[in-house]
């Protein structure tokens, strides 16, 4: 039904006529003036809404534009859209496919805003969102980046974490390694450059950062002979370490071990606390099992009492412990010497009850793979460039060997210690590389086709070195590494 204002048909409704309107005429049509008509409709709370439309003639059809809905809209302002719609219509435009483009033309508009905001939030990204990214997408370390995360958060984001990508230079990666100079971390200092060119190299081949990158990548310009030629690191600083304790040294570490418990046994109660407390028992039998199973330190600190037969004399190392690519990873087995499995026995009496053989605080877990190095590295501080103790730390020199005329040591100097004595006792390197877990590189059908294990050779070769050993801390005189 067609409903018309109390004028009479033609003449516009009043405001009052329509705020009037009862919701009994739901689905009537009421008539405006100039060909702007509206459908009553009703809403869930029983108001009445009016959709007003106007008509027109378009190539031979009649076509409706919709005009707005009363009362959201006022009824002024349905007028100007019928007015402005009726004035296309005039010049020949359809006013429905007119509104159509505005709306696109101003979806494209907002598009090209929130484009040209991210082109320039892309522009302005920095070193600290490429870490970030990279983190994610770029790396995955054997410890999760926790060591990466660390040495950025300390050495690298402070200096340049706000810089942005696109105006990074040779200049600002250069401030990061003389801070890192300054503190006389010449090992530090390459890490760092190693990570920071890896970050960078792997930024140039991904979007956004590669575009970003446009004046060259600042990494290329940082290789070796760059941080030679500026004098970033001593003189006498060799990248590859080949320290190896020689037989006097591995007597006197024996020696030093024995003294500072009797020089601790020997103080008054009262002056313990405030003494040089000895090496702790785990931590000697950490050192001796390095050197004779020439295993690295993070594998025996993982290890587990399930993995170890102190009746067979075997100690069984999984893949997931070693170290190396993922997929190229391998278990190894290694038989102790009486020796090395003298040392299990001992920690066995410390920690057999727990599952793991050098146990966290908490028994849940093992000790950090780090743990033995820095105690080790603590007794030893005239090498370290520190200010002062570092908290809950030892800070002596009671762990230098030889005066400190060979350099400092590490538990994995042992490693190499071990693998040198093996080879004067005529062991061949191959088996020594077994030993110490390395792959073997075969030729591709060799490697298809031959799988013993050498296990024969392994198991002798270790026990000349527990012998080796043995004889070397018992001996009255110093044994040198010479093939027997």
């Amino acid at each position: 039904m067609t409903r018309y204002p109390k004028a009479g048909k033609g003449s516009p409704w009043k405001v009052k006529e329509l705020a009037a309107i009862p919701a009994e005429w739901k689905g009537d049509t009421i008539s405006d003036s100039g060909g702007l008509s509206g459908e009553i409709r009703t809403r869930q709370d029983g108001s009445v809404s009016i959709r007003f439309k106007y008509g027109f003639r378009w190539q031979g059809k009649t076509v409706w534009h919709q005009c707005g809905t009363y009362p959201d809209t006022g009824i002024a302002e349905i007028r100007a859209e019928r007015d402005k719609a009726r004035q296309q219509v005039a010049e020949g435009i359809n006013p429905t496919d007119a509104k159509k483009a505005a709306r696109i033309e101003a979806q494209a508009a907002i598009a090209a805003t929130i484009a040209a905001a991210e082109r320039q939030a892309a522009e302005n990204l920095t070193v600290a969102d490429l870490f970030e990214a990279w983190l994610i997408d770029g790396v995955r370390r054997e410890d999760g980046n926790a060591e990466l995360r660390r040495s950025f958060a300390k050495d690298v984001l402070p200096v340049v974490g706000k810089k942005m990508i696109r105006e990074l230079s040779k200049q600002d990666l250069l401030a990061v390694l003389r801070a890192a100079k300054k503190r006389g971390l010449n090992r530090t200092l390459v890490i760092l450059n190693n990570d920071m060119r890896q970050m960078l190299r792997w930024a140039e081949k991904h979007k956004p950062w590669r575009g970003l990158m446009s004046d060259g990548n600042p990494a290329d310009l940082m290789t070796p002979k760059v941080l030679d030629d500026l004098k970033l690191l001593d003189a006498d600083y060799n990248e590859v370490r080949d320290r190896t304790l020689s037989p006097a040294e591995v007597r006197e570490l024996r020696d030093i071990f024995a003294k500072l418990e009797s020089d601790y046994d020997a103080l008054p109660e009262g002056q313990k606390y405030s003494g040089i407390r000895p090496v702790n028992q785990r931590v000697q039998c950490a050192v001796w099992i390095c050197l004779s199973t020439l295993c690295r330190i993070g594998e025996l600190l993982m290890s587990e009492w399930q993995h170890i037969d102190l009746e067979a004399g075997t100690w069984f190392i999984p893949a997931a412990n070693t170290k190396g690519r993922h997929r190229k990873r391998k278990d190894n087995n290694v038989t102790l010497s009486p020796f090395a499995r003298r040392q299990f026995e001992v920690l066995h009496k410390l920690t057999g009850a727990t599952p793991y053989v050098f146990p966290n605080t908490k028994g849940d877990g093992h000790v950090c793979t780090k743990t033995v190095s820095k105690l080790v590295g603590d007794r030893q501080c005239k090498f370290k460039n520190r200010s002062k103790p570092l908290s809950g730390r030892q800070h002596n020199d009671t762990l230098v060997l030889a005066g400190g005329a060979n350099g400092e040591w590490t538990p994995h100097d042992l490693r190499r210690t071990g693998s040198t004595m093996m080879q004067s006792l005529g062991v061949v390197p191959d088996i020594i590389d077994l030993c110490q877990g390395h792959a073997v590189e075969a030729p591709k059908v060799r490697g298809a086709y031959q799988h013993y294990d050498y296990a024969r050779e392994k198991a002798e070769a270790w026990r000349l070195l527990g012998e080796r050993i043995e004889a070397l801390l018992t001996a009255d005189n110093v044994l040198e590494f010479r093939r027997a």
